[in-house]
Protein backbone atom coordinates (compact mmCIF):
# COMPACT_ATOMS: atom_id res chain seq x y z
CA UNK A 1 0.00 0.00 0.00
CA UNK A 2 1.73 3.15 -1.25
CA UNK A 3 1.00 6.23 0.87
CA UNK A 4 2.76 9.16 -0.75
CA UNK A 5 1.89 12.85 -1.05
CA UNK A 6 -0.67 12.25 -3.82
CA UNK A 7 -2.49 9.62 -1.76
CA UNK A 8 -2.34 11.82 1.33
CA UNK A 9 -3.83 14.70 -0.66
CA UNK A 10 -6.94 12.71 -1.56
CA UNK A 11 -7.16 11.13 1.89
CA UNK A 12 -7.35 14.64 3.37
CA UNK A 13 -9.87 15.69 0.75
CA UNK A 14 -12.11 12.64 1.26
CA UNK A 15 -12.12 13.15 5.05
CA UNK A 16 -12.46 16.93 4.77
CA UNK A 17 -14.18 19.01 2.12
CA UNK A 18 -15.65 16.01 0.27
CA UNK A 19 -16.68 14.06 3.36
CA UNK A 20 -20.40 14.40 2.54
CA UNK A 21 -19.81 12.84 -0.90
CA UNK A 22 -17.76 9.97 0.53
CA UNK A 23 -20.47 9.37 3.15
CA UNK A 24 -22.97 9.00 0.30
CA UNK A 25 -20.64 6.57 -1.46
CA UNK A 26 -20.29 4.44 1.66
CA UNK A 27 -24.06 4.59 2.14
CA UNK A 28 -24.48 2.87 -1.23
CA UNK A 29 -21.50 0.57 -0.70
CA UNK A 30 -23.25 -1.43 2.01
CA UNK A 31 -25.52 -3.02 -0.57
CA UNK A 32 -22.80 -4.08 -3.02
CA UNK A 33 -19.47 -4.32 -1.19
CA UNK A 34 -20.02 -7.83 0.14
CA UNK A 35 -21.01 -9.18 -3.28
CA UNK A 36 -18.05 -7.47 -5.01
CA UNK A 37 -15.55 -8.80 -2.47
CA UNK A 38 -16.98 -12.30 -2.82
CA UNK A 39 -16.64 -12.21 -6.62
CA UNK A 40 -13.07 -10.91 -6.39
CA UNK A 41 -12.19 -13.54 -3.79
CA UNK A 42 -13.67 -16.32 -5.93
CA UNK A 43 -11.50 -15.16 -8.84
CA UNK A 44 -8.37 -15.07 -6.68
CA UNK A 45 -8.08 -11.28 -6.85
CA UNK A 46 -7.35 -8.80 -4.02
CA UNK A 47 -10.57 -7.77 -2.30
CA UNK A 48 -9.32 -4.18 -2.04
CA UNK A 49 -9.97 -3.85 -5.78
CA UNK A 50 -13.60 -3.32 -4.72
CA UNK A 51 -12.75 0.30 -3.95
CA UNK A 52 -12.09 0.88 -7.64
CA UNK A 53 -15.90 1.07 -7.84
CA UNK A 54 -15.97 3.93 -5.33
CA UNK A 55 -13.93 6.13 -7.65
CA UNK A 56 -15.50 4.84 -10.85
CA UNK A 57 -19.17 5.25 -9.93
CA UNK A 58 -19.54 6.02 -6.23
CA UNK A 59 -21.23 2.58 -5.94
CA UNK A 60 -24.10 3.80 -8.12
CA UNK A 61 -25.16 0.86 -10.37
CA UNK A 62 -27.04 3.19 -12.72
CA UNK A 63 -24.20 5.70 -13.18
CA UNK A 64 -23.64 7.01 -16.72
CA UNK A 65 -20.60 9.08 -17.66
CA UNK A 66 -20.42 11.81 -20.28
CA UNK A 67 -18.36 9.45 -22.42
CA UNK A 68 -21.04 6.75 -22.27
CA UNK A 69 -19.47 4.46 -19.67
CA UNK A 70 -22.20 2.80 -17.58
CA UNK A 71 -22.84 0.89 -14.39
CA UNK A 72 -20.90 0.22 -11.19
CA UNK A 73 -17.72 -0.48 -13.11
CA UNK A 74 -18.22 2.16 -15.83
CA UNK A 75 -17.76 -0.15 -18.78
CA UNK A 76 -17.72 1.21 -22.30
CA UNK A 77 -19.93 -0.87 -24.58
CA UNK A 78 -17.08 -2.39 -26.61
CA UNK A 79 -15.17 -3.57 -23.52
CA UNK A 80 -18.35 -4.85 -21.90
CA UNK A 81 -19.14 -7.01 -24.93
CA UNK A 82 -15.55 -8.26 -25.03
CA UNK A 83 -15.98 -9.56 -21.48
CA UNK A 84 -19.29 -11.28 -22.07
CA UNK A 85 -21.85 -8.61 -21.16
CA UNK A 86 -24.89 -8.20 -23.38
CA UNK A 87 -25.39 -4.64 -24.61
CA UNK A 88 -28.16 -3.94 -27.15
CA UNK A 89 -31.47 -2.11 -27.49
CA UNK A 90 -33.20 -4.46 -25.03
CA UNK A 91 -30.53 -5.47 -22.53
CA UNK A 92 -27.58 -3.61 -21.03
CA UNK A 93 -25.83 -5.85 -18.53
CA UNK A 94 -23.45 -3.06 -17.55
CA UNK A 95 -26.29 -2.03 -15.21
CA UNK A 96 -26.39 -5.49 -13.59
CA UNK A 97 -24.15 -5.25 -10.48
CA UNK A 98 -23.30 -8.95 -10.27
CA UNK A 99 -22.72 -9.65 -13.97
CA UNK A 100 -20.70 -6.48 -14.46
CA UNK A 101 -18.57 -7.33 -11.40
CA UNK A 102 -17.74 -10.76 -12.85
CA UNK A 103 -16.75 -9.06 -16.12
CA UNK A 104 -14.68 -6.41 -14.31
CA UNK A 105 -12.83 -9.09 -12.34
CA UNK A 106 -11.88 -10.84 -15.59
CA UNK A 107 -10.77 -7.53 -17.14
CA UNK A 108 -8.65 -6.56 -14.13
CA UNK A 109 -7.04 -9.99 -14.07
CA UNK A 110 -6.09 -9.64 -17.74
CA UNK A 111 -4.69 -6.16 -17.13
CA UNK A 112 -2.61 -7.44 -14.21
CA UNK A 113 -1.24 -10.25 -16.36
CA UNK A 114 -0.35 -7.73 -19.06
CA UNK A 115 1.24 -5.03 -16.87
CA UNK A 116 2.49 -6.96 -13.84
CA UNK A 117 1.15 -4.74 -11.05
CA UNK A 118 -2.27 -3.84 -9.68
CA UNK A 119 -1.47 -0.12 -9.72
CA UNK A 120 -0.72 -0.26 -13.45
CA UNK A 121 -3.75 -2.50 -13.98
CA UNK A 122 -6.00 0.09 -12.33
CA UNK A 123 -4.42 2.88 -14.35
CA UNK A 124 -5.01 0.87 -17.53
CA UNK A 125 -8.60 0.24 -16.44
CA UNK A 126 -9.12 3.99 -16.60
CA UNK A 127 -6.90 4.92 -19.53
CA UNK A 128 -7.23 1.77 -21.63
CA UNK A 129 -4.56 -0.86 -22.13
CA UNK A 130 -3.32 0.62 -25.42
CA UNK A 131 -2.63 4.05 -23.90
CA UNK A 132 -1.02 2.49 -20.84
CA UNK A 133 1.27 0.32 -22.95
CA UNK A 134 2.23 3.35 -25.05
CA UNK A 135 3.08 5.35 -21.91
CA UNK A 136 5.25 2.51 -20.57
CA UNK A 137 7.15 2.25 -23.86
CA UNK A 138 7.62 6.01 -24.10
CA UNK A 139 8.89 6.44 -20.53
CA UNK A 140 10.73 3.09 -20.41
CA UNK A 141 9.34 2.64 -16.90
CA UNK A 142 6.92 0.24 -15.24
CA UNK A 143 6.55 2.43 -12.16
CA UNK A 144 3.19 4.17 -12.19
CA UNK A 145 4.40 7.16 -10.16
CA UNK A 146 7.28 7.76 -12.54
CA UNK A 147 4.95 7.55 -15.53
CA UNK A 148 2.43 9.83 -13.81
CA UNK A 149 5.14 12.47 -13.49
CA UNK A 150 5.37 12.73 -17.28
CA UNK A 151 2.85 13.97 -19.79
CA UNK A 152 1.95 10.54 -21.11
CA UNK A 153 -1.15 10.07 -18.95
CA UNK A 154 -4.20 12.27 -18.68
CA UNK A 155 -4.86 14.05 -15.42
CA UNK A 156 -7.90 11.83 -14.87
CA UNK A 157 -5.71 8.71 -14.94
CA UNK A 158 -2.91 10.30 -12.89
CA UNK A 159 -5.44 11.06 -10.14
CA UNK A 160 -7.43 7.84 -10.52
CA UNK A 161 -4.90 5.58 -8.79
CA UNK A 162 -4.16 7.77 -5.72
CA UNK A 163 -7.90 8.28 -5.25
CA UNK A 164 -8.44 4.51 -5.20
CA UNK A 165 -5.61 4.07 -2.70
CA UNK A 166 -7.07 6.79 -0.46
CA UNK A 167 -10.52 5.17 -0.70
CA UNK A 168 -8.96 1.80 0.14
CA UNK A 169 -7.31 3.19 3.26
CA UNK A 170 -10.67 4.52 4.44
CA UNK A 171 -12.48 1.33 3.42
CA UNK A 172 -10.11 -0.85 5.43
CA UNK A 173 -10.75 1.12 8.62
CA UNK A 174 -13.85 3.28 8.05
CA UNK A 175 -14.49 3.92 11.77
CA UNK A 176 -10.97 5.31 12.15
CA UNK A 177 -11.88 8.04 9.67
CA UNK A 178 -15.38 8.60 11.01
CA UNK A 179 -17.35 6.66 8.38
CA UNK A 180 -19.92 3.91 8.71
CA UNK A 181 -20.32 1.12 6.18
CA UNK A 182 -23.41 -0.68 7.38
CA UNK A 183 -24.57 -3.76 5.54
CA UNK A 184 -27.83 -3.00 3.78
CA UNK A 185 -30.31 -5.86 3.47
CA UNK A 186 -30.79 -7.11 -0.07
CA UNK A 187 -33.87 -8.71 -1.54
CA UNK A 188 -33.61 -12.48 -1.71
CA UNK A 189 -34.30 -13.64 -5.21
CA UNK A 190 -34.48 -16.66 -7.45
CA UNK A 191 -34.08 -16.92 -11.21
CA UNK A 192 -36.72 -18.07 -13.67
CA UNK A 193 -36.72 -18.25 -17.49
CA UNK A 194 -39.74 -16.51 -18.99
CA UNK A 195 -41.16 -16.14 -22.48
CA UNK A 196 -39.91 -13.49 -24.90
CA UNK A 197 -41.45 -10.01 -24.53
CA UNK A 198 -42.65 -10.55 -20.95
CA UNK A 199 -43.76 -7.11 -19.73
CA UNK A 200 -43.07 -6.32 -16.05
CA UNK A 201 -46.19 -4.15 -15.77
CA UNK A 202 -48.44 -7.01 -16.78
CA UNK A 203 -46.48 -9.46 -14.65
CA UNK A 204 -46.86 -7.11 -11.69
CA UNK A 205 -50.61 -6.80 -12.24
CA UNK A 206 -50.97 -10.58 -12.41
CA UNK A 207 -48.77 -11.43 -9.40
CA UNK A 208 -48.94 -8.43 -7.08
CA UNK A 209 -45.15 -8.08 -7.15
CA UNK A 210 -44.44 -4.32 -7.41
CA UNK A 211 -43.10 -3.27 -10.79
CA UNK A 212 -40.31 -1.35 -9.03
CA UNK A 213 -39.19 -4.56 -7.34
CA UNK A 214 -38.99 -6.40 -10.67
CA UNK A 215 -37.07 -3.49 -12.19
CA UNK A 216 -34.69 -3.33 -9.23
CA UNK A 217 -33.93 -7.05 -9.49
CA UNK A 218 -33.47 -6.81 -13.28
CA UNK A 219 -31.75 -3.48 -13.96
CA UNK A 220 -30.25 -4.76 -17.21
CA UNK A 221 -33.67 -4.79 -18.90
CA UNK A 222 -33.77 -1.32 -20.42
CA UNK A 223 -37.49 -1.29 -21.23
CA UNK A 224 -38.69 -3.44 -18.31
CA UNK A 225 -39.63 -6.01 -20.97
CA UNK A 226 -37.71 -9.18 -21.75
CA UNK A 227 -36.18 -9.20 -25.23
CA UNK A 228 -38.06 -10.83 -28.13
CA UNK A 229 -36.90 -13.93 -29.91
CA UNK A 230 -36.03 -16.35 -27.13
CA UNK A 231 -36.72 -17.02 -23.43
CA UNK A 232 -34.85 -14.78 -20.97
CA UNK A 233 -33.93 -15.52 -17.36
CA UNK A 234 -35.23 -12.93 -14.92
CA UNK A 235 -34.88 -12.54 -11.16
CA UNK A 236 -37.99 -12.64 -8.99
CA UNK A 237 -38.39 -12.23 -5.22
CA UNK A 238 -37.61 -15.38 -3.24
CA UNK A 239 -40.68 -17.54 -2.63
CA UNK A 240 -42.67 -16.11 -5.55
CA UNK A 241 -41.86 -18.79 -8.11
CA UNK A 242 -45.22 -20.60 -7.92
CA UNK A 243 -47.15 -17.33 -8.16
CA UNK A 244 -45.16 -16.17 -11.19
CA UNK A 245 -45.45 -19.53 -12.95
CA UNK A 246 -49.22 -19.50 -12.44
CA UNK A 247 -49.46 -15.96 -13.81
CA UNK A 248 -47.39 -16.84 -16.87
CA UNK A 249 -49.23 -20.06 -17.68
CA UNK A 250 -51.10 -19.71 -21.00
CA UNK A 251 -54.91 -19.64 -20.67
CA UNK A 252 -56.74 -22.78 -21.65
CA UNK A 253 -58.01 -22.45 -25.21
CA UNK A 254 -61.73 -23.13 -25.51
CA UNK A 255 -62.89 -25.97 -27.73
CA UNK A 256 -63.78 -24.77 -31.23
CA UNK A 257 -66.98 -26.09 -32.78
CA UNK A 258 -67.55 -26.47 -36.51
CA UNK A 259 -70.55 -25.28 -38.52
CA UNK A 260 -71.29 -24.50 -42.13
CA UNK A 261 -73.20 -21.28 -41.43
CA UNK A 262 -71.56 -17.86 -41.38
CA UNK A 263 -72.97 -15.99 -38.35
CA UNK A 264 -74.85 -17.71 -35.51
CA UNK A 265 -76.20 -16.77 -32.11
CA UNK A 266 -74.64 -18.57 -29.15
CA UNK A 267 -76.91 -19.92 -26.46
CA UNK A 268 -75.69 -17.25 -24.07
CA UNK A 269 -76.60 -14.49 -26.53
CA UNK A 270 -73.05 -13.68 -27.63
CA UNK A 271 -72.31 -12.98 -31.30
CA UNK A 272 -70.31 -15.74 -32.96
CA UNK A 273 -68.52 -15.56 -36.31
CA UNK A 274 -67.79 -18.78 -38.12
CA UNK A 275 -64.52 -18.50 -39.95
CA UNK A 276 -64.65 -18.85 -43.74
CA UNK A 277 -61.77 -19.51 -46.16
CA UNK A 278 -59.48 -16.49 -46.53
CA UNK A 279 -60.85 -14.84 -43.35
CA UNK A 280 -58.26 -13.08 -41.20
CA UNK A 281 -58.54 -11.75 -37.64
CA UNK A 282 -58.08 -8.19 -38.82
CA UNK A 283 -60.76 -8.52 -41.51
CA UNK A 284 -63.23 -10.08 -39.06
CA UNK A 285 -62.52 -7.43 -36.43
CA UNK A 286 -63.07 -4.65 -38.98
CA UNK A 287 -66.35 -6.20 -40.08
CA UNK A 288 -67.77 -6.17 -36.56
CA UNK A 289 -66.19 -2.88 -35.48
CA UNK A 290 -64.00 -4.36 -32.78
CA UNK A 291 -60.23 -4.54 -32.28
CA UNK A 292 -58.00 -7.50 -33.01
CA UNK A 293 -56.71 -7.30 -29.42
CA UNK A 294 -60.28 -7.70 -28.08
CA UNK A 295 -60.91 -10.70 -30.30
CA UNK A 296 -57.68 -12.31 -29.16
CA UNK A 297 -58.72 -11.78 -25.53
CA UNK A 298 -62.35 -12.92 -25.93
CA UNK A 299 -61.29 -16.13 -27.66
CA UNK A 300 -58.28 -17.01 -25.51
CA UNK A 301 -55.95 -16.82 -28.48
CA UNK A 302 -52.28 -16.00 -28.73
CA UNK A 303 -51.61 -13.14 -31.14
CA UNK A 304 -49.71 -15.49 -33.45
CA UNK A 305 -52.40 -18.23 -33.51
CA UNK A 306 -53.83 -19.09 -36.90
CA UNK A 307 -57.55 -19.32 -37.45
CA UNK A 308 -59.03 -21.98 -39.67
CA UNK A 309 -62.26 -22.26 -41.69
CA UNK A 310 -65.03 -23.52 -39.45
CA UNK A 311 -63.59 -21.99 -36.23
CA UNK A 312 -66.24 -20.20 -34.11
CA UNK A 313 -65.01 -16.86 -32.84
CA UNK A 314 -66.70 -14.51 -30.42
CA UNK A 315 -66.99 -11.05 -31.94
CA UNK A 316 -68.57 -9.28 -28.95
CA UNK A 317 -67.88 -8.98 -25.23
CA UNK A 318 -69.91 -11.60 -23.36
CA UNK A 319 -70.85 -9.04 -20.68
CA UNK A 320 -72.04 -6.49 -23.22
CA UNK A 321 -74.00 -9.09 -25.19
CA UNK A 322 -75.64 -10.40 -22.04
CA UNK A 323 -76.63 -6.90 -20.97
CA UNK A 324 -78.00 -6.13 -24.44
CA UNK A 325 -80.05 -9.34 -24.57
CA UNK A 326 -81.40 -8.69 -21.11
CA UNK A 327 -82.80 -5.34 -22.24
CA UNK A 328 -84.52 -7.01 -25.12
Amino acid sequence: MVVNSQVQYFLARFTGERRHVVEMWFGRAGRYLGMIREVLRSQGLPEDLAFTVMIESGFNPLAVSRAGAKGLWQFMASTARRYGLRVDQWVDERFDPERSTVAAAAYLRDLYEQFGSWVLAQAAYNAGEVKMARAIRATRSTDFWTIAGTGWLRRETREFVPQILAATMIGREPSRYGFDVGERPTIEYESLPVAPSTDFRRLSAATGIPTDTLRSLNPALIRSVTPPGSPYEIRIPGGSRATVLAALAPPARPAVARTSSHVVRASGGADIHVVRPRDTLSAIAKRYGVSVEDMVRWNGLESQDRIRPGDRLRVADLRVSAARDGVR
